[in-house]
C-alpha cells in the first residue's frame, strides 16, 4: 500500500483531470485495510432472529393512515436519488444503461424526470432528481441532461468513488497509472452503491439539499420501473414525532422462487441489519434461500434522513459489510472489487424500520425477458409510471424466459414485429431462432424451441394458448 500512495502523491497535479481523488483514495485505503483485518464470516449465524413484528410494517397498515392535505409541505422536504451508475452491457448495449429506451421511446431516464415532473406540477412541489452517477456513466448523462432542461425538475449529479481494482494472488491495484484508457480501462471500478453515503457527502450535494430545507432522500435503483415516490411512506416518515423519527425505511417485499438470492433484513444484537448471501456461511446458504424461514427481500428502495448521513459520515461511524466481488478480466487476470451495499447502513440509523410493500413496487429490468414484459399490454402508462393494466385478472407477472438469441436489445426487437398480447399469459419460454410477427397472442404456458439449425417463425395473428411449439416453421415472403 505503501508504493500506491507514494505514486498517487507524485500524480497529485493529474488528479485534477480524473474522476480519481483523495477523497477516494482515503475512502479505498479505508476499505482496503478493513479488508485485511476482517476475517471469516462477518455473522454468527446462531444471533440471527427474526425482526419484531412491529419493525417491519405491512404497508396497508400505513396506506390506512391516509394523507393530509398538505401533503405538499412533507414533498418539499424530498430529494429523489437514482443510483446511475451502470452499463448496459449485460443487454448488448453501450453507454448507461439508463438511456436504453423501454417503453414508447422512453428511456429509464425519461420515464423517471416525467414521474417526478408530474409529482411537481400536481401538488405544486419541489421534488429535486439527483443522479448518482459513475465515471462510466458521467459523460453520456450530462450530455443527455440537456433535453430537461425545460422540464418543472431540477436535476443534479454527483459521482461515486473510483477505485482501482486489486490482484487476487499479490493483493497490489493493477493500474499502472491514473488513467482510465488503454492498458487501463480495466483497472477501475465503481464501489458498490454503498459509496453513495461518502461520496453524497464529499460531492457538497449532501449540505447543498440540507440547506434547502431536504429532509429525506429516496432512493433506488434507475432500472427499477416500480420504484416510484410513495405519498403513504413519506407521510409515515414526517408524521413520526421529533425523539422517535424514523431515519432509514428499507422497503421489502414478498419472497418468490426467483428471489431466493436477495438480500433479507434479521434482528441481529438488537439492531435491523440487512443480510445479503455472500454473508452467509456455506453451511447455511440453503436455509437462506428458504422462503419459509426468510420470507422477505430488499427491493432496494429507501427512504434516508440527510441529517442522520451527515452525523454519521463526520462521526466515520457507518461500518459498511464489505463484498469482496471477484472478476476475471478480459486477459485471464483475476481481480478482487471491493464493494458496499447502501441498504447494509440500515443498522446505523436510529428507528430504521422495514415496510412490506406490494410486490408492484419492484419491477427491475435486468434482462430482456423482464423489457419483454414492461413492453407488453400488460402494463399501462401514465406519467412516466408502469401500472398493471385492469384488464389481467391476476396480479402477478408471467414468468418469461427468453433464450440467448434474444439478449441483446437490437437482437430482441428485431425479433418481435410488434410485442404480443400477453393479458393472459403465465409462462413463456422461447429457445432458438425465434420470430414474432404481427399482433400475436400469448395464453396459458407456451414454450417455444428451435432446435441447433432451425427457425421458427410465429405467423402474424396467430393465437398460442397452452401450446408447446418444436421443429422448424419458416414463413417467406412471396
Amino acid at each position: 500500500m505503501i508504493h500506491t500512495s507514494v505514486t498517487l502523491k507524485d500524480e497529485r497535479r493529474q488528479c485534477c483531470s480524473f474522476s480519481f481523488n483523495i477523497k477516494d483514495f482515503d475512502g479505498f485505503k479505508k476499505l482496503f485495510h478493513r479488508f485485511l483485518q476482517v476475517k471469516g464470516p462477518s455473522v454468527d449465524w446462531a444471533k440471527i432472529s427474526r425482526p419484531p413484528e412491529e419493525l417491519i410494517q405491512p404497508y396497508d397498515r400505513i396506506k390506512a393512515r391516509g394523507l393530509p392535505d398538505n401533503i405538499a409541505v412533507s414533498l418539499n422536504k424530498l430529494a429523489v436519488v437514482k443510483l446511475n451508475g451502470g452499463l448496459g452491457t449485460s443487454m448488448g448495449c453501450k453507454g448507461p444503461k439508463s438511456l436504453i429506451s423501454v417503453r414508447n421511446e422512453n428511456t429509464f431516464l425519461d420515464l423517471t424526470v416525467k414521474q417526478i415532473e408530474h409529482l411537481n406540477k400536481t401538488f405544486n412541489a419541489d421534488v429535486p432528481l439527483v443522479l448518482m452517477n459513475s465515471f462510466n456513466t458521467d459523460e453520456d448523462t450530462k450530455k443527455i441532461l440537456q433535453k430537461y432542461k425545460h422540464h418543472q425538475v431540477k436535476i443534479h449529479t454527483f459521482n461515486q468513488s473510483r477505485y482501482p481494482r486489486i490482484n487476487k494472488e499479490s493483493l497490489l491495484p493493477i493500474a499502472k497509472s491514473m488513467g482510465t484508457s488503454g492498458e487501463n480501462a480495466e483497472a477501475w471500478y465503481p464501489p458498490g452503491h454503498g459509496d453513495i453515503y461518502a461520496s453524497f457527502q464529499n460531492s457538497g450535494l449532501l449540505d447543498k439539499l440540507i440547506a434547502e430545507g431536504k429532509e429525506y432522500i429516496f432512493v433506488s435503483n434507475i432500472d427499477n420501473l416500480g420504484a416510484t415516490v410513495d405519498l403513504f411512506i413519506l407521510n409515515h416518515l414526517m408524521s413520526q414525532p421529533a425523539d422517535k423519527r424514523c431515519e432509514f425505511i428499507m422497503e421489502v417485499t414478498d419472497k418468490t422462487r426467483a428471489d431466493v438470492k436477495g438480500g433479507t433484513l434479521i434482528q441481529y444484537e438488537d439492531r435491523l441489519r440487512l443480510l445479503e448471501i455472500a454473508q452467509v456461511p456455506k453451511a447455511h446458504v440453503d436455509e437462506f434461500k428458504s422462503v419459509t424461514k426468510f420470507k422477505i427481500f430488499n427491493t432496494n428502495n429507501l427512504w434516508i434522513s440527510l441529517p442522520a448521513i451527515k452525523r454519521l459520515q463526520e462521526k466515520n461511524s457507518m461500518d459498511l459489510e464489505i463484498i469482496v466481488n471477484p472478476k476475471t478480466l478480459d486477459g485471464g487476470l483475476n481481480v478482487i472489487q471491493l464493494e458496499t451495499a447502501v441498504g447494509a447502513a440500515i443498522k446505523s440509523f436510529n428507528n430504521a424500520m422495514g415496510v412490506n410493500v406490494p410486490r408492484s413496487r419492484f419491477l427491475p429490468v435486468k434482462t430482456s425477458s423482464d423489457l419483454l414484459l414492461v413492453m407488453s399490454n400488460l402494463y399501462t402508462l401514465d406519467a412516466g409510471s408502469l401500472t398493471m393494466s385492469k384488464k389481467r385478472e391476476f396480479p402477478t407477472t408471467p414468468h418469461v424466459k427468453l433464450g440467448s438469441s434474444f439478449t441483446k436489445v437490437q437482437e430482441f426487437l428485431a425479433r418481435f414485429e410488434n410485442i404480443p398480447d400477453m393479458l393472459e399469459l403465465d409462462h413463456l419460454t422461447v429457445s432458438g431462432d425465434v420470430t414474432f410477427g404481427k399482433n400475436v397472442s400469448l395464453k396459458g404456458t407456451v414454450i417455444i424451441i428451435a432446435n441447433h439449425g432451425d427457425r421458427i417463425d410465429i405467423p402474424a395473428g396467430a393465437m398460442l394458448e397452452n401450446k408447446i411449439v418444436s421443429g422448424n416453421l419458416r414463413i417467406l415472403d412471396h
